[in-house]
């Protein structure tokens, strides 16, 4: 993957990580759903399939451009995780180095099939502050790369304790 800007910090990413295409089905039959309700009260009761439909349509919109905004990734600093699409709820959390306890993917049938994992990076300190993401495209590969970096980075930190 190749490296580029984020502007937020201004740090170069190592690598990131989407959400894969599974965790878009939730969303969808949500719609499917809210949509046949709105059809069966349809024939009946205008008002109330308008009021469905209505309702339907731009919370799909919402929940999908939420999980495209969804971003994993690595840099010099540590883990960091970045959602949102509006204004004020745009944000990036995330855990340093020294402070990552490890990271592990779970594994399942679905996450085997389509590989889209639900992966944990823990905090050494507190459970508060661990990062948990469902269906990460290529789960596997970042969990093998964030704990390749983070060996490597605790192994700079022994050798040379100013960068702390």
């Amino acid at each position: 993957m190749e490296a580029v800007e984020h502007h937020a910090n201004d740090r170069k990413i190592d690598q990131e990580y989407r959400l894969s295409w599974v965790a878009y089905i939730r969303p969808v039959i949500v719609f499917l759903v809210l949509a046949g309700i709105g059809v069966a009260f349809g024939y009946t009761y205008m008002i109330v399939a308008a009021i469905f439909f209505g309702t339907a349509t731009p919370l799909l919109i919402y929940q999908i451009l939420m999980l495209r905004s969804v971003r994993l990734f690595t840099n010099a600093d540590g883990v960091w995780f970045f959602q949102g699409i509006l204004p004020w709820s745009k944000g990036t959390t995330g855990v340093k180095w020294r402070d990552i306890e490890d990271a592990v993917f779970f594994t399942g049938f679905v996450s085997w099939a389509f590989n889209s994992h639900t992966i944990r990076i823990g905090h050494r300190f507190t459970k508060a502050n661990e990062i948990v993401l469902y269906h990460v495209r290529n789960g596997r590969g970042a969990v093998e790369h964030i704990n390749s970096m983070h060996s490597l980075m605790i192994q700079d930190y022994r050798d040379n304790p100013q960068m702390a």
